[in-house]
């Protein structure tokens, strides 16, 4: 998906269930390819916080999940494995790196 000031953004809301039964809230910041496969960058959302972003010991609840097609074709977020996720934070980085270089 092209994220860009001229194109509408469309705003997608992913929904996990914790190991106590509550529903949890994050949206999609971005997606990020990885070896042919997507990736997405989900911040937490809270509606008690000014900011609308979930905290967790004083840092954004952010995570990284890998997006698949269930049987119906519909996207589906499931946790990387710990190779992908380490192969997806370490590329995230590198993007901002380029980013942040960009900006000066």
């Amino acid at each position: 998906m092209a994220n860009n000031e001229n194109e509408d953004f469309e705003e997608i809301v992913v929904s996990f269930t914790d190991e106590d039964g509550n529903e949890i809230l994050y949206m999609q910041e971005m997606i990020i390819p990885v070896n042919g496969q997507d990736f997405a960058l989900l911040v937490g959302i809270d509606d008690n916080n000014a900011d609308g972003v979930r905290m967790i010991d004083g840092e954004e609840d952010v995570v990284i999940a890998k997006i698949v097609k269930d049987e119906n074709g519909e996207d589906e977020y499931v946790e990387p494995s710990e190779e992908e996720y380490e192969t997806v934070e370490k590329v995230y980085n590198e993007m901002m790196d380029e980013i942040e270089a960009n900006e000066k």
